[in-house]
């Protein structure tokens, strides 16, 4: 299926723009300086896709909003250093001992955001709560990985042509970052996945990301490059085949994507071992990278 570019932001916005109230938290402030939060006005937005979590590790990135939007470092408001986090069933029973305290990503990125990780087993419909909060939490779902249609961690990334520089495949341009190209457009995907090493593959768009995601995204990722490119094959591919952001790029298509960005690290056999969706810098690109083993 072709997703249009409205289309495809509409979707992936599912990844930014999910909004569950709460009218209180407890937090420890710092960062950035400026006004005291006001809690009353403060509402919890999900920054991950929500029609893609499967069992096992599971990354939810959360970002703070208010009435005037999501919350930025430009906002005039302090930025917690940490948020703490409760996970429970639709029942309002909690799944583990302990709350979660989730450090913020600040550096880099358009908005701070805290990625809460939990290891759930089964699918199902789960709950997203700041402990002390009065109101309801935020629901997400969990989905078998046999009903998720983009590549998952676990199995086999599949074999894909994406443009290089020798071949563009109907891309132009291969790359839109400014001002110069990557440099991450050198191999195809598919011949990547036949030399032995692990694989890092961007699929995103800096030019065209509504969400304003995709370019750090991309500088996380060539950070990682400049320090570890002889460990692992690093690999951009973009979204869209023109600069109308129109027609979806075959990388779209053929992984069945319907949000960017999204990074997938692989072992050296092709195995899918990590994804990050949706919001993520420089220091999380580098810890997923080590705890796969690449460093």
């Amino acid at each position: 299926m072709q997703y249009s570019r409205r289309q495809f932001l509409i979707r992936g916005a599912g990844a930014g723009l999910s909004v569950a109230l709460a009218p209180s938290l407890l937090a420890a402030c710092g960062g950035s300086g400026g006004k005291t939060l006001d809690l009353n006005t403060v509402s919890l937005v999900q920054r991950f896709p929500k029609e893609v979590l499967t069992p096992g590790r599971i990354r939810l990135p959360i970002s703070l909003g208010n009435a005037e939007g999501v919350i930025s470092t430009q906002s005039g408001i302090k930025i917690p250093d940490s948020l703490r986090f409760v996970v429970s069933d639709l029942d309002g029973n909690a799944l583990f001992q302990d709350d979660f305290i989730v450090q913020a990503h600040i550096t880099d990125v358009p908005q701070p955001y805290w990625p809460l990780v939990v290891d759930l087993k089964e699918p199902g419909t789960y709950v997203i709560s700041l402990l002390g909060a009065d109101a309801a939490g935020a629901a997400f779902q969990v989905t078998a990985a046999s009903e998720v249609a983009i590549p998952t961690v676990g199995s086999l990334l599949p074999a894909i042509d994406t443009p290089t520089t020798k071949n563009a495949r109907g891309v132009n341009p291969i790359c839109t970052r400014k001002p110069e190209p990557c440099p991450l457009h050198d191999v195809n995907l598919r011949d990547a996945l036949t030399m032995g090493k692990p694989v890092v593959y961007l699929l995103g768009t800096p030019a065209y990301c509504q969400t304003g995601t995709c370019t750090p995204a991309l500088d996380a990722l060539l950070a990682a490059h400049k320090s570890l490119g002889g460990k692992a094959v690093f690999i951009h591919a973009e979204v869209y085949t023109d600069n109308t952001a129109t027609v979806s790029a075959p990388a779209v298509t053929d992984h069945k994507m319907t949000f960017e960005p999204a990074l997938f690290i692989t072992d050296a056999t092709g195995k899918l071992v990590e994804r990050l969706d949706a919001i993520f810098d420089t220091s999380e690109v580098l810890d997923a990278l080590q705890r796969n083993g690449i460093s």
